[in-house]
Formats: C-alpha cells, structure tokens, sequence
C-alpha cells in the first residue's frame, strides 16, 4: 500500500482554474464565468511554467484543470500532453457543451489524460438543464461522458447538493451508475460566486444525505467522495463505532479541506487554498507555488485544527474532518470558524453559543 500523502509538504489535488471562458450561465457558477476568455489568464507559457512548479511537488502529482470551461482554450492538448511528459497526472473537468467533441476527447486521451469529470445536476434533461442555465446540456453532458469512456477515460461525475437538487440525489446516482462512471463526487454547496443566489440544505438535511451516502456507497458500482462535507468522514466514523466492523470506506486519517492537501490557481495566477476560499496568499507569476503552499501563513493555519474556533476547534472529530474551511470563510469571513452546515455538537460544547437550523 502506498504511504499517504503528507499534506505540509504538497497538495494531494491541485486545481488550476484555465480560464474563466464558458458558454453556460450555471446558478452555482463559482468563476463567475463569461462568454469570453480574460486577456490576463496565463498564457500558453506561464502555463507551462506553472506545470514545472508543480512538479516540483513530486512524481505523479494530480492536477486537474477546470474552468469556466476549459476546453475554451485552444491550447488544451498542448498543456494536457505537456504535463503529462513531465510526469503529472492530468485530468479535466469540462462543461458539458458541444465545445467537448469526440474528436476533441479522443486528442486529450491521446495526448496522455488520465480521467474526465463532467457535471450532472439532474437525473432529467429538465431539471438539469434548468439548473445549467442551458437547453441540451443534459443531452451535451451524456452525449460527452459516454465519448469519455469510449476514449478509455475514466469518469468522473460531479453533482451539486442544494435544496433544488438534493430531492433528485437518488436518481442522479441511477444515471452515474448507467454511464459507467467510477466516482460520484457529492458537492455540498457553498454560497460564493453567483451560487449566493442558490439555497443551501439545512444542516439536519445534510446529515441525512451524508448518511444515507454512507449506507448507499457499498450498494453501488462507483466510489463515492464528497466535496466540501468533509464531516462525511465524521457521519462514517459514528456509524462504524455502533458496528461490529468497519465498513470499506471509511478511515481514520484526516480527508484534504482547503489549504490543507488542496490548492487552487485561479486563471491570473492567484493561489488559493481553495477556489470556493478566494483568499490570495500569492501569485504564480511572482511565487513560487509549492513555497507559498508549504509556508503561507494562510496555508499553515489551515493545516493546524488546533486553531479551528468554535463547535469545529473543540470537535473530537477534526483530524479526521476539520469542517468546510471554504464555507466557514463565505458565512464567517474567517476560513477558522465553524463550519455553519455542520449539525453535529461536540459533548463539551455550549449549545446555547452556537445554533444549527431545523
């Protein structure tokens, strides 16, 4: 078995946001995106350079490079086989758009792609292609995943949990099971770029969902991960302790939390801990990422759980969960705060300081 990843020295993801471009208008869009690419993104260059930095993370350090959409960059191939020859692992995550062409997968996946994640946020034409803001999204995104897996990529399906959404998971989960993919990643939203517009679940709902994921994730063909719910691992860990064994899936290691295994660069070369945490602790243009990931204050007081505050800084929990440090910042301002979707109270924590929705 591999050793894990040591957080402090390098991220286990690594997201560089390409550019900001993309023909859909989604409610939950967190980049703001626009129909037309930002004269400042990295150029084909920097980009390249940003790559070299990278690697200097490590051998096989996994990369995924998003948008907006980006496959609104021409020169796509090129950055995909480029980190590939350097000994990245690169993956994409594009919107489902007619830009994503079979011929176009079929270029990726030569050039050296390692998986595609597309977004599904209905298990209908309808409801997903309301939620995208675009007719034949829907018929674009299947259309997109079954050419991903024709082409050999693994895939990867992204689904978005507010309350518009969260009545259709189960459904949802039939889809990503007939497409073949091979993880279901469950983003819980947070409430930053035009997703401020969307309602979040409470957090009594949340916990139901992480819950019934939990019982799902050995009934069906794919693995399941959550984003920005890392208190999954919590909701696992409880029910494990009722049981006799425990079940495939859950560990006792702490999961990646913003800043903390994770690292974002937006399309101008900002280094965040997160892209859902737009708070800038360098640029790549001037900074070297992997010292700004290793020694930022910002970074490091993400990776320290003793200087969480509130229900998250006393939970028993927080090396193995450690709360949505993304949502914290979005409700708070202060990425060190509770965790406001969290329904769970330590045993020795003042309820009466800190109350959670119905």
């Amino acid at each position: 078995m591999q050793p894990p990843t040591d957080t402090a020295e390098r991220p286990m993801v690594l997201i560089w946001e390409v550019t900001q471009a993309c023909e859909l208008a989604c409610e939950h869009c967190r980049a703001d995106a626009m129909p037309g690419r930002h004269p400042d993104e990295l150029s084909t260059a920097e980009g390249k350079a940003l790559l070299d930095d990278v690697r200097s993370f490590g051998e096989d350090q996994l990369v995924v490079l998003s948008g907006g959409d980006p496959m609104q960059r021409p020169d796509l191939v090129d950055l995909v086989e480029y980190g590939t020859d350097i000994g990245l692992t690169m993956t994409l995550t594009p919107s489902g758009t007619s830009a994503l062409t079979r011929d176009r997968i079929e270029a990726l996946a030569s050039a050296g792609l390692r998986r595609v994640a597309v977004s599904l946020d209905g298990a209908t034409p309808a409801a997903h292609d309301d939620f995208r803001g675009e007719s034949g999204s829907f018929e674009e995104t299947i259309r997109a995943a079954r050419a991903a897996t024709q082409a050999g990529l693994p895939l990867q399906i992204n689904t978005t949990v507010c309350s518009r959404t969260v009545d259709d998971l189960p459904s949802i989960a039939d889809v990503v099971a007939q497409l073949g993919a091979v993880l279901w990643s469950v983003f819980f939203l947070v409430p930053v770029g035009r997703g401020r517009v969307l309602n979040p679940i409470s957090p009594q709902r949340a916990e139901r969902v992480l819950s019934w994921l939990h019982d799902v994730r050995t009934d069906v063909p794919f693995g399941i991960k959550t984003t920005e719910a890392p208190h999954y691992r919590r909701v696992g860990l409880e029910e494990c302790e009722h049981s006799a064994d425990q079940p495939p899936g859950v560990e006792r290691r702490g999961g990646i939390i913003a800043g903390d295994g994770f690292a974002f660069v937006s399309h101008t070369g900002e280094i965040y801990p997160s892209g859902f945490l737009p708070e800038a602790a360098g640029n790549v243009r001037t900074d070297d990422i992997v010292d700004v990931y290793r020694h930022a204050d910002l970074f490091e007081a993400l990776r320290d759980r003793g200087r969480l505050s509130g229900k998250c800084g006393v939970c028993a929990y927080r090396h193995v969960c450690g709360g949505s440090r993304s949502r914290a910042y979005a409700a708070t301002g202060d990425p060190l705060a509770s965790d406001p979707l969290c329904a769970y109270v330590p045993d020795d924590w003042d309820a009466g300081v800190e109350t959670v929705g119905d």
